[in-house]
């Protein structure tokens, strides 16, 4: 049985924040000709080439910045992790790992990509969804975490 918890759906906040995730990464493509990628625009970061290092840190300085913002001016639900550090350290390894071999991230080929109607990025985000899916099922039916 699922049970879900209604008091956390929250539809018109969700919708709202998937419009601007949407319209954020269009105008990045379309002011600056680049793919809003996470991974790709950190990897830039962490291997600088020329000149496009500012717009590099001024982006993850947004992602950083903005919760921030928020929590200063809204009302943030209390965050919940039920894993401990080394789990969460695991899991950051194989998202990175799986980045790198994807040649994106969920942002790059998930937001950005399937709205360009890339194969790469419909074959990507397919991956992942499905590694996702089945990795929740064995943690939780399987191992019973």
């Amino acid at each position: 049985m699922i049970d879900i918890a209604w008091s956390n759906f929250t539809p018109w906040s969700a919708l709202f924040g998937g419009v601007l995730v949407g319209l954020a990464a269009a105008c990045f493509l379309l002011l600056n000709g680049r793919i809003a990628g996470i991974s790709g625009i950190l990897g830039g970061l962490l291997t600088p080439s020329g000149g496009d290092i500012s717009w590099r840190v001024a982006f993850l300085a947004g992602l950083v910045g903005a919760p921030v913002l928020w929590m200063l001016v809204g009302q943030v639900p209390p965050i919940e992790i039920k894993a401990g550090y080394p789990a969460i350290i695991i899991a950051g390894l194989l998202v990175g790992i799986g980045s790198r071999y994807g040649s994106g991230c969920t942002s790059g080929h998930g937001v950005c990509g399937l709205s360009r109607f890339s194969p790469r990025s419909l074959m990507a985000t397919l991956s992942f969804m499905f590694a996702g899916f089945v990795t929740v099922f064995v943690i939780r039916h399987v191992l019973g975490v």
